[in-house]
């Protein structure tokens, strides 16, 4: 059975690099039209399909979106009862069908001509009526099926899949979709806990242990108790930040000097120049930091060094950073 499994990847795996072969290749023009034709959309990109390919087109719609298309998935069934009202003028139509010949579809061509609605098709049949009447057809055609009995489309929906997410990413590329129009896009689970901005994260306010340089280090170790972050910040008038003490800090100095730590102040056990993050900054930057240094926590500041917050791995390093 494991060979049956291997024998499935490897034959979807000849799909895919056939594809990227026709991308390079003759398809690659037809491919730019698309681009420029979804580029130019004044509404939205409406994907649809019947079956397997309407999952995949689902997927699709999802990426669309995720990546800064406004998108939306059509059941083709459903769109000759009342939902085809969901395409207005200005929208790209993106229609997934392998055969090219689905009686849903094919429905829906009349009333898409009539609204002037672009038509964009992959298919795996480029003689077919849908590609006919298609603005632009391209081929996601497989030399087989996965499936032993040749029978259940496996290596064709994975081709589809791939062109489907060829478009979705080109298209953002080309539109200058960066990293923070993505984080704006997924505010919520893991996606949205990564590309959180540290100052949405950060303890601020009271919440912030803070000495002065002159604190003496009983109050030094009260605060940082009091705080419960296992640091505190060292600041001069006027929130400028000067250094750190960390409990680490803390027990290497109780180490090497004694009780006379007691007798000195915050500014002479601190560390200058201590590591720091900008509040715009994502939260997966900060938790980077604090890895590679093997830190806690971090003092967030603004663009002229004064103390904004602090920033905790335990505030990043939840259930759903990971």
């Amino acid at each position: 059975m494991r060979r049956i499994g291997e024998n499935v990847v490897r034959i979807e795996m000849e799909a895919l690099r056939e594809l990227a072969e026709r991308l390079a290749g003759p398809m690659g023009p037809a491919f730019e039209r698309a681009l420029d034709m979804l580029s130019a959309c004044s509404g939205r990109v409406v994907v649809t399909g019947m079956g397997k390919s309407g999952l995949v087109a689902r997927k699709v719609a999802a990426t669309l979106a995720s990546t800064g298309t406004p998108s939306l998935f059509l059941h083709p069934a459903e769109a000759v009862h009342g939902d085809l009202g969901m395409v207005v003028r200005g929208d790209v139509v993106l229609a997934l069908s392998f055969s090219g010949e689905t009686e849903e579809l094919l429905t829906l061509l009349a009333t898409l001509k009539r609204l002037e609605a672009k038509l964009i098709v992959i298919t795996g049949n480029v003689r077919s009526t849908l590609a006919q009447a298609a603005d632009v057809a391209l081929d996601c055609s497989v030399a087989k099926e996965a499936c032993s009995l040749g029978l259940a489309p496996t290596a064709s929906t994975t081709a589809m899949l791939a062109l489907g997410d060829a478009l979705a990413v080109a298209l953002a590329e080309k539109r200058g979709f960066k990293e923070e129009d993505f984080a704006n896009l997924h505010p919520g689970g893991k996606l949205g806990k990564k590309l959180a901005r540290v100052a949405a994260l950060m303890h601020t306010g009271e919440a912030v242990p803070r000495v002065t340089p002159k604190a003496k280090m009983p109050d030094v170790i009260y605060e940082m108790s009091k705080k419960g972050l296992g640091v505190t910040a060292v600041v001069e008038d006027g929130g400028r930040l000067v250094g750190i003490i960390s409990d680490g800090d803390l027990r290497r100095l109780l180490q090497k000097r004694g009780k006379e730590v007691l007798d000195l102040t915050a500014g002479e056990c601190m560390t200058r120049e201590p590591k720091t993050i900008g509040g715009e900054e994502f939260a997966a930057t900060a938790l980077g930091i604090m890895e590679q240094k093997k830190i806690t926590s971090l003092a967030v500041v603004d663009g002229e060094g004064r103390l904004e917050g602090i920033v905790h791995l335990h505030d990043l390093w939840g259930t759903e950073m990971v």
